[in-house]
């Protein structure tokens, strides 16, 4: 019994001695502590106002200018999609004040308006910032950086493109990039990499669109 009240002796004057360390530890940092704790909150809630005040009313400040600019891409009208109209910003000048805060779309929208332009160097530039996490959109991003480089002409740049978007997306979304691969492997003069590919789009992807007229392709370069 009495061993026992030894050990709870020296357990308590241990505690009391850590209790001691630790208010000492303080005493002697506290400032430095409370100093961190208040930089931390400092900061935290500068990273909420700035969300709240500054980022979030420039979001909705993006998307309201987009809207304009969407209407002209959507009817064809390229030029003051990208532009603007002097009232109304077009895509680049939405990127230029805003970057991406109105969406990842604001990329491809400017890219896929430089393809149709011809402006293809541009339209890569653009399309290359896309960063979507939509497969399928990622993958016509891919596809269009592609069809801007047969554009220029560079068509094994292209079809390691094509060969991205059809990795990218594992739908029927991929016959059409199949399809565009084996035209430009044809374009260089890769018969049978061409070939693989239009095969590739009748056994896997028999319902696509692509499909219905893939035979013609596989006919003319196996009567080769």
């Amino acid at each position: 019994m009495a061993k026992k009240t030894k050990e709870e002796e020296i357990r308590q004057q241990n505690v009391a001695e850590a209790v001691s360390k630790t208010e000492q530890f303080f005493k002697e940092n506290g400032k430095i502590i409370y100093g961190c704790v208040l930089a931390v909150l400092i900061i935290a809630l500068a990273i909420l106002a700035y969300n709240r005040f500054i980022l979030q009313p420039k979001k909705a400040q993006a998307q309201d200018q987009m809207v304009r600019a969407e209407q002209w891409f959507e009817s064809g009208e390229y030029e003051l999609a990208l532009k603007g109209d002097g009232n109304d910003l077009g895509f680049e000048d939405i990127i230029d004040q805003f970057g991406a805060k109105g969406g990842q779309s604001v990329y491809m929208y400017a890219g896929v308006a430089k393809l149709h332009l011809g402006e293809y160097e541009e339209a890569i530039s653009f399309l290359k910032k896309y960063k979507g996490e939509d497969p399928i959109l990622l993958a016509r991003a891919q596809s269009c950086i592609g069809d801007a480089y047969v554009g220029l002409e560079d068509y094994a740049t292209a079809l390691n493109w094509y060969d991205k978007a059809v990795k990218t997306t594992d739908n029927v979304f991929a016959a059409a990039y199949l399809l565009k691969a084996g035209i430009v492997a044809e374009e260089m003069g890769n018969k049978d990499k061409a070939l693989a590919y239009y095969k590739e789009v009748k056994d896997k992807w028999p319902n696509a669109p692509e499909a219905a007229e893939i035979d013609k392709y596989i006919s003319r370069i196996e009567a080769e």
